[in-house]
């Protein structure tokens, strides 16, 4: 039977545990803010780059009559997949939803597609399917580290294509959804799609002339091509921290409301225990004034 101390104890418990989780709904809202602001910043960055393939672009088919063949590899060529999971547990089904969806996606090849994961929770969840990551990365903590994996990842890529006999390299991630539920997306990073190189070639300039450069197209083009995956890398990886704290942040609302009921419920509790301390208290003292014959 619970006593007027232990629904104290349970009380001041609750209220703690109410506190921690409204310290961490705080931390999931700015962290989602600082993200989004990450990923919007990409933005005149990611124009540049586009100009430069486009000045590049234009200048081969001006100087060679067509674009560069080798942009357009062999689609039968062995495919990479980079998975982007999360660390850290308390988001819901963050993992689960990025797990099966990948696993949907390289299940369907006959020759087994390199496999890089960011997150040792999605790393296990892919692992149980049978899965084993050929490079395992854990995830920044904050935005400052998103540059320094993003790199770590585009090495990795660049041993794929050198050893591995890569073609193709996919990015499979969780974006934010509907009620901050996780919304798996996959996209391709290498090669540059047809569709955009196309769009570049044939875009128009908006000044009078292509501007000039000095380095030799090849070299130039290959580094534009990597500062675009490095940008997709990125903002594929803000995107999906981005949608694990939305997903936290739900899941710490809704933890939030259950423990304020549960409080209400001890409160009440406590107040009826301590009631019927304070009735027993009062029946004592006048069974005692009874017993003495009401003397004073």
């Amino acid at each position: 039977m619970d006593t007027l101390e232990s629904i104290a104890g349970q009380l001041d418990t609750t209220r703690e545990i109410q506190s921690i989780v409204r310290v961490m709904k705080s931390l999931s809202a700015v962290s989602i803010t600082q993200y989004e602001t990450a990923v919007d910043a990409l933005g005149a960055y990611r124009d540049t780059i586009d100009k430069g393939m486009q000045v590049v672009l234009q200048d081969f088919r001006i100087r060679q009559g067509h674009l560069p063949l080798r942009l357009f590899p062999d689609a039968s060529g062995r495919e990479g997949w980079i998975v982007i999971g999360s660390d850290r547990g308390l988001c819901g089904r963050f993992n689960e939803t990025i797990a099966s969806f990948a696993q949907s996606r390289l299940d369907n090849h006959e020759e087994r597609p390199m496999l890089c994961v960011a997150g040792l929770r999605a790393a296990a969840r892919l692992k149980t399917s049978g899965l084993d990551a050929d490079k395992l990365f854990t995830l920044p903590g904050s935005v400052e580290g998103l540059i320094e994996i993003a790199q770590s990842i585009l090495i990795e890529v660049e041993r794929w294509r050198d050893h591995g006999g890569v073609h193709r390299v996919h990015v499979a991630y969780n974006r934010r959804g509907e009620q901050s539920r996780a919304a798996p997306r996959a996209i391709q990073i290498l090669p540059v799609s047809q569709e955009d190189l196309l769009r570049l070639a044939d875009a128009p300039w908006p000044g009078p002339s292509l501007p000039s450069f000095s380095m030799a197209p090849d070299a130039l083009l290959s580094w534009l091509v990597r500062q675009r995956m490095f940008l997709e890398v990125y903002e594929a990886l803000a995107q999906s921290l981005a949608s694990e704290h939305a997903a936290r942040l739900a899941a710490m609302q809704a933890a939030d409301r259950n423990i304020e009921e549960r409080r209400e419920d001890i409160e009440s509790l406590y107040r009826q225990k301590r009631q019927e301390a304070i009735t027993r208290e009062l029946l004592d003292v006048v069974a005692g004034f009874e017993a003495s014959g009401g003397r004073s």
